[in-house]
């Protein structure tokens, strides 16, 4: 209430001491999905980089980031790792799902091949370097991607377009042991992918009787 000239006048203005205080919850959070976004891009950008050192600190340097900002984001380097390959690998895998849905299996393994490969090249230490860490979504992705693959590989034999007198774990073996081997050579070698690829689907072409 305000006094007005001698009478008691009520205010609909909340004094300063009524006025509630703005909560900084929306502004943690809103900073929180920040850092985690900017942890989770230099994590991607280290994965792409053969060499570099994949720790939190470096990871936090390069987001601009404390360590421990890092840390409360994500709960550790493991998680955080998940979190950037399972970011790049998910568009791979589902790549390689609707290419399969799209087109004849045999198709569909020349199509996705050569993407696969620039993959690898573009981001050697998703296989190189994650060794012995915890990554659940990442196990997850790569289940999906060897279990799509394999679906190219079995439909294309069904289908007479790749050879049988290879067994189905020989072939899968040759594709996915020899593959990212080329991947790790292709960017200093323009053109190794292309030949390595018509060498082994040429390869895995039935033999003509007789």
């Amino acid at each position: 209430m305000k006094y007005v000239e001698g009478a008691f006048h009520l205010s609909t203005e909340p004094t300063a001491s009524s006025q509630p205080s703005a909560s900084p919850e929306p502004k943690r959070r809103a900073d929180a999905v920040r850092n985690r976004a900017l942890a989770l891009d230099a994590a991607m950008a280290l994965l792409a980089e053969p060499g570099a050192t994949l720790t939190v600190e470096t990871i936090a340097k390069r987001a601009g980031l404390g360590a421990g900002t890092v840390v409360r984001a994500f709960g550790g380097k493991d998680a955080l790792l998940d979190a950037a390959v399972s970011v790049l690998l998910e568009p791979v895998v589902r790549r390689a799902g609707e290419l399969l849905a799209a087109s004849e299996p045999y198709s569909a393994l020349r199509a996705f091949l050569p993407e696969l490969i620039a993959f690898q090249a573009a981001h050697h230490a998703v296989g190189d370097r994650l060794g012995g860490l915890d990554l659940p979504a990442t196990t997850a992705l790569r289940a999906e991607l060897v279990a799509t693959t394999t679906a190219m590989i079995e439909g294309a034999r069904r289908d007479g377009a790749v050879r049988t007198d290879l067994d189905l774990a020989t072939t899968i073996m040759l594709i996915t042991e020899t593959a990212p081997a080329v991947a790790r050579a292709a960017p200093g070698a323009p053109g190794l992918a292309d030949a390595y690829l018509t060498v082994l689907m040429d390869g895995l072409r039935p033999r003509a009787v007789g």
